[in-house]
């Protein structure tokens, strides 16, 4: 137990002292990035600050895994130069079984991260980019042109020649609908269809149905069973696409429902939602590299052991980028995007730490 207590004492220190340390030093690049900005556009140093405020959340996400990685690799490295891990290991007392803390605790930091940024940090980055954009005057314009949407695994096609997002209304509408066998079975016109909240449904204006008739398309009477068909959500018709990184896990998910509901692409939002739940256990896969690297060298131990650790995490970023890449364009899937670069990282660790000093 004091074991622990003196391996807590050396780490969580620096931890704390390097993740405060990176989260200003983004928070401050942000800033300046933007200062002229601000300056021109005579904004208050109360609603800059309010931007720093909330992009703090943000730069803690950030800074957690690198400050995890300097403060596990500098603390065992440390020890090494001071001959502490050697009488440690002396005593009968093996590497893996001393740092199994570190482990322990670096799961749970991995855990509480998803926690932490699924449910605060998306919200504050939301205000912050809000905020920001008001600040430098940027427009966010959701009107959309020329809109074609599949709705019901293709059955349904929407096709507007507008979206107003202020009034949530589609104008000059045609509503295409296939069976299973994709066979035309009527078509919709609707000079406006306004999106009715309430019943979650399409309100048509003066809408007019054409079905096949042997050879040709006649005019007949409106079939409101297809009518009550029209329940693609108003959402889906913006100008811009959602981000899956800067929502949440739940609205991601429903978004990627949209996706597939419609028949579009969604090898990339499907990446970037595993990568939710797959890119904390960096922080458990830092501190498992940095016990597997540190002292493998008798010279200069603390400066090779640091170059080291952080020479492994970044090729851990770079293997995580070429894979959800590849996972984009459909080479891989999209769950081996996101969970390869984690389970390969830490087979290695495991064999690092199998044939490290003990």
């Amino acid at each position: 137990m004091k074991l622990v207590i003196y391996l807590f004492k050396k780490v969580i220190p620096l931890f704390v002292g390097a993740m405060f340390f990176f989260a200003l030093v983004l928070n401050l690049v942000d800033l300046f990035m933007n200062i002229a900005t601000y300056l021109q556009n005579n904004c208050s140093g109360k609603d800059i600050m309010m931007v720093m405020a909330y992009y703090v959340p943000k730069t803690v996400w950030y800074a957690v895994p690198v400050a995890i990685l300097f403060s596990t690799s500098y603390a065992l490295s440390e020890m090494y130069a001071a001959n502490e891990i050697q009488a440690l290991l002396a005593s009968g007392v093996s590497l893996f079984r001393f740092t199994v803390p570190l482990l322990i605790m670096s799961l749970f930091m991995a855990y509480g991260l998803f926690v932490f940024e699924n449910k605060f940090v998306v919200q504050t980055y939301e205000k912050k980019t809000t905020l920001q954009n008001t600040l430098l005057n940027k427009t966010k314009n959701e009107n959309n042109n020329d809109v074609i949407v599949l709705s019901d695994n293709g059955r349904i096609i929407y096709s507007a020649a507008r979206y107003i997002e202020s009034q949530k209304k589609l104008k000059t509408c045609y509503f295409v609908f296939r069976g299973e066998q994709r066979e035309l079975q009527a078509v919709i016109y609707s000079k406006q269809a306004l999106w009715n909240a309430e019943r979650q449904v399409w309100d048509l204006e003066n809408p007019v149905q054409y079905e096949p008739v042997g050879d040709t398309i006649k005019i007949t009477n409106v079939n409101f069973d297809y009518v009550k068909m029209l329940t693609e959500s108003y959402e889906i018709f913006r100008k811009t696409n959602v981000d899956v990184q800067s929502v949440s896990a739940n609205e991601a998910k429903v978004y990627i429902r949209h996706l597939k509901k419609a028949g579009l692409p969604y090898n990339e939002e499907l990446s970037e939602y595993y990568k939710k739940y797959a890119f904390p256990f960096i922080v458990f896969i830092v501190v498992f590299l940095s016990i597997g690297l540190t002292g493998k060298t008798r010279k200069n131990v603390l400066l090779i052991s640091l170059a080291s650790c952080i020479s492994a995490s970044v090729l851990f970023y770079v293997t995580m980028m070429v894979t959800m890449v590849l996972a984009k364009h459909g080479y891989i899937s999209a769950f081996s995007g996101a969970w390869s670069p984690v389970i390969f990282f830490t087979i290695i660790s495991v064999v690092l730490l199998r044939f490290a000093r003990t």
